[in-house]
C-alpha cells in the first residue's frame, strides 16, 4: 500500500483565483474612494471661497462701500483686518482670487465646475 503525503499549501489556482477576487474587488472600490475624495475637495473649496465672499461683504459694510465699488480687496487685507481668522487654502492646491468689486463672487485659480460658486 501507498501513503499518500498531505500537501499543506496553496495551489497556483487557489491563488490565481484569490488574486482575481481581489483584484475585481479593488476595481469595483477605487472609483468610489476617488469620486468622495473629490467631492470632498469641492466642498472645502466652496465653503472657503463662502467664508472669502461673507468676509469681504463684511469689509465693505465697516469701510461703507456699496456693493458694485471696484476695490482692491485682497486676502491679507481680510485676515490682517480679523475679517477672517487664517489664510484659506485650496485642497487642491489652487490661489484664491477675491476679485475688484464687492458684489462679485470670489474664485479659484484652478477654476471648473466644482469650485466656483453659485448664487
Amino acid at each position: 500500500m501507498k501513503k499518500f503525503r498531505q500537501v499543506i499549501g496553496f495551489n497556483l489556482i487557489e491563488i490565481a483565483l484569490v488574486v482575481a477576487i481581489v483584484g475585481i474587488l479593488i476595481a469595483i472600490a477605487v472609483p468610489g474612494f476617488t469620486r468622495a475624495r473629490a467631492q470632498s475637495h469641492a466642498r472645502a473649496c466652496q465653503e472657503n471661497l463662502q467664508k472669502i465672499e461673507s468676509a469681504r461683504e463684511h469689509y465693505g459694510q465697516d469701510h461703507s462701500m456699496a456693493p458694485d465699488t471696484a476695490v482692491k480687496v485682497t486676502i491679507n487685507d481680510l485676515v490682517l483686518g480679523g475679517y477672517l481668522k487664517v489664510t484659506p487654502t485650496c485642497p487642491d492646491g489652487g490661489i484664491y482670487v477675491v476679485g475688484l468689486e464687492v458684489g462679485t463672487n470670489p474664485t479659484c485659480s484652478l477654476g471648473g465646475e466644482h469650485v466656483t460658486r453659485k448664487k
